[in-house]
């Protein structure tokens, strides 16, 4: 492979105008793709085949109407001694609810005192809108005329929020993309001290991610994909699009400064570097496309679209990184370099990585003990991991949402924002008795604050009951009264079924399906890593230490997300104006990004002592070599990665918010504490039984040659070739 990438980085060099006018084809090809082909996405959440997915199906057939249809809630509220019923404030009332159903794509709305959705203390009150089409159709017109309608009862003294996801406005903020690139820049000025190189990382990894987000865009004309998937694209893409045009760009630097000429410096930065970005890139990607395991579809798309955008980060690093680098030449070098003679080695003071190497080494094991340590407390708050799937209550507590949710909770009770809706079967004209007889049992459970009598469909054999909790959605009391209802409504009435479904339900199931695929998820993800790492290193002890080491960078990722995200701690020096309950799909998500991502220091790190321990070092010599030549880039690496996630905490989406915040704290953790301090104080400790790996297994296993170690001594081969040829000819 790495002879390949040599070829490559060479060509793309030589033929510079070439590749980059083929790229350039590629996006206006891609670009065009998306604006006339490209389609909705949605925030909604399913899994086909659980029960409250198949309730909602026997829903919409029995019942008729749009199970998909968008709705909203338009909030009414007063203080003090006034009340919704008194003359002035009803007709201002009513007049909202005319000007409502006047609204583009209404369906229906429920006037408060026809529907009598009023609170008991007359202080609260709604009106339920409905519309003939799903929450992406429904245009901003629409959206527009929902939050106009109000106006009317606002002038008579009256309180309106307004909630439901029709509600929320398609706008996204790029200040995140923005605030991340900046700081990128910065770390990439003072790595290189060259603002042709510290620019170089950023225009590819820009190239990569608009590629990569018009892709997406293309492909919601063919398939279904979340809201949150561009963003977390955008998220990963820039990271690692960033970081690895450091990698190469570190090495051609070095190549140039040991004498040799640009197009040669490209073909070993790629054909060296760039294995070492195939195999880190190929890591995320498979961890990102194992999601398909779950069984979740709109989780498996959105780990396809988002292994996609590092997919296509790894292509423009190998082939269009090489062909800037030829337009920028000895550029890349700072001022004072470029003109000098080559150099063979460093000069001038101990570099970081060295004297960082030596101190770790020096004190191994209070640095083990004390990071450890470190990471254990980090950790400890994940034992209160509570999962949810966002809704109303954590949205920010200044928005619409968030205020109508808490009046709607204030006035009806906390589980009036999660209603539970319950399908009883029958035989033709027996569904509305055994519904009864299901009411009652359901009446006499904990935690039911209501059940509303049934409602039956004509045909008698589907009947529909409404079940108010006593607590919030995303509580646990409501999650045990889900299951209780299952457990104890189904043997009610003979030769009748009962489901559970709504909002809530299907959130929970969701959230369960997710937990119950962690565990084989991180199985597969760890075995990949010891296999992964097996064949790079040729040891069984060192990919033991990788793994256990991402382990702890997993836990200790979810200890942060759980003490800042649903403890609170910290969260208003964040921005983040609520606590709650994590996302369901978090954990599963920063298992698979941060898993790749850890290998990538991994192999960057370890590679190189491995290669000086073959070469007959002794053990800590190849580790402070090692530690010398990656520690910098790594460092550069982990910063930029660090800034462009925390830069995601600015986002509105709670999904994309959360994620930032552990990828930030989970990449810092494992680069610093993990990679940099117990990795060489652990491969320091266990000496040269790190590198044992039985006569058998490594005859068995390939060769992958991250490193390029076949590549180099072919080329120097070839070189002592080319040195005896003349001699040989004149004799």
């Amino acid at each position: 492979m790495a002879t390949l990438l040599y070829r490559l980085g060479r060509f793309s060099f030589r033929r510079r105008g070439l590749t980059l006018a083929l790229w350039v084809l590629l996006l206006a090809v891609v670009g065009v793709g998306a604006t006339t082909l490209s389609g909705p996405t949605s925030n909604a959440f399913s899994i086909p085949g659980t029960e409250s997915s198949r309730a909602m199906e026997v829903i919409a057939e029995k019942f008729g109407g749009n199970s998909d249809a968008a709705s909203a809630k338009v909030v009414f509220t007063v203080s003090g001694g006034a009340k919704l019923t008194d003359t002035n404030r009803r007709t201002a009332i009513e007049a909202a609810v005319a000007e409502l159903r006047k609204a583009p794509q209404v369906a229906a709305v429920a006037d408060p005192f026809e529907a009598k959705t009023i609170a008991p203390d007359l202080h609260t009150a709604y009106a339920t809108v409905s519309y003939t089409a799903t929450a992406a159709d429904v245009p901003t017109a629409a959206r527009e005329a929902l939050l106009a309608a109000g106006d009317t009862a606002k002038k008579a003294g009256i309180g309106v929020e307004y909630s439901g996801e029709v509600t929320r406005t398609a706008a996204e903020s790029h200040s995140s993309e923005a605030l991340g690139i900046i700081v990128a820049a910065f770390v990439l000025l003072i790595t290189f001290g060259s603002l042709v190189a510290a620019g170089l990382p950023l225009l590819t990894a820009l190239v990569g991610v608009g590629l990569g987000m018009l892709g997406i865009q293309l492909a919601t004309g063919f398939f279904d994909l979340s809201s949150s998937t561009s963003a977390l694209a955008t998220m990963l893409g820039l990271a690692v699009g960033i970081d690895y045009a450091l990698f190469v760009i570190s090495r051609f630097r070095g190549e140039l400064t040991a004498g040799r000429s640009g197009e040669e410096a490209a073909g070993r930065a790629i054909g060296t570097a760039g294995s070492a970005v195939v195999f880190a890139g190929l890591t995320v990607i498979i961890a990102l496309v194992a999601l398909a395991v779950t069984g979740i579809p709109f989780l498996t798309a959105m780990g396809v679209a988002a292994a996609g955008t590092v997919a296509v980060a790894v292509l423009v690093t190998l082939s269009l990184v090489p062909a800037i680098l030829g337009f920028a030449g000895r550029r890349v070098l700072p001022k004072k370099r470029r003109n000098a003679p080559a150099v063979a080695g460093h000069t001038g003071k101990v570099p970081f990585g060295q004297r960082w190497a030596q101190y770790v080494l020096k004190a191994r094991i209070p640095a083990l003990v004390i990071s450890l340590g470190l990471l254990v407390v980090a950790a400890l708050p994940a034992l209160d991991l509570r999962l949810a799937l966002p809704d109303d209550s954590t949205a920010a507590v200044s928005s619409t949402q968030r205020k109508a949710y808490d009046q709607l909770a204030e006035g009806f009770g906390a589980g009036f924002n999660g209603p539970l809706l319950v399908v009883v079967e029958a035989g033709a004209g027996q569904a509305g008795a055994a519904a009864a007889k299901v009411q009652q049992t359901i009446a006499k459970l904990g935690d039911v604050a209501l059940v509303v009598p049934a409602t039956v469909n004509p045909a008698g054999d589907t009947a529909l009951l409404t079940v108010i909790p006593g607590s919030a959605p995303t509580s646990e009391a409501t999650k045990n009264l889900v299951f209780a209802i299952r457990d104890h409504a189904a043997g009610t009435v003979t030769g009748a079924t009962i489901a559970v479904t709504g909002t809530t339900a299907v959130n929970i199931d969701i959230s369960d399906k997710l937990s119950g695929a962690l565990v084989p998820y991180l199985a597969i993800v760890v075995g990949l890593a010891f296999i992964l790492l097996m064949l790079v290193f040729r040891s069984i002890l060192v990919p033991l230490k990788a793994t256990v080491g991402f382990l702890l960078s997993v836990a200790a990722a979810f200890g942060g997300l759980v003490t800042v995200f649903q403890h609170g701690h910290l969260a208003s020096l964040l921005g983040i104006e609520s606590a709650g309950p994590i996302v369901s799909i978090m954990p599963i998500f920063l298992i698979g990004i941060l898993f790749g991502l850890a290998m990538d220091y991994e192999v960057f790190l370890v590679t190189r002592t491995r290669e000086e321990y073959v070469h007959g070092a002794a053990p800590d010599e190849a580790i402070v070599t090692g530690m010398n030549h990656g520690a910098r880039v790594v460092t550069a690496a982990a910063l930029i990665m660090m800034s462009v996630f925390a830069g995601f905490i600015l986002a509105d989406d709670t999904i994309i918010k959360s994620l930032g915040f552990a990828l930030a704290f989970g990449v810092a953790v494992d680069a610093f504490l993990v990679r940099m301090t117990i990795v060489p104080a652990v491969l320091s400790l266990l000496g040269r039984s790190a590198w044992f790996l039985p006569r058998w297994l490594d005859r068995v296993l390939p060769n992958v040659d991250v490193e390029g170690e076949q590549l180099a001594r072919s080329l120097a081969s070839s070189a002592g070739a080319d040195d005896r040829q003349p001699a040989l000819t004149r004799g």
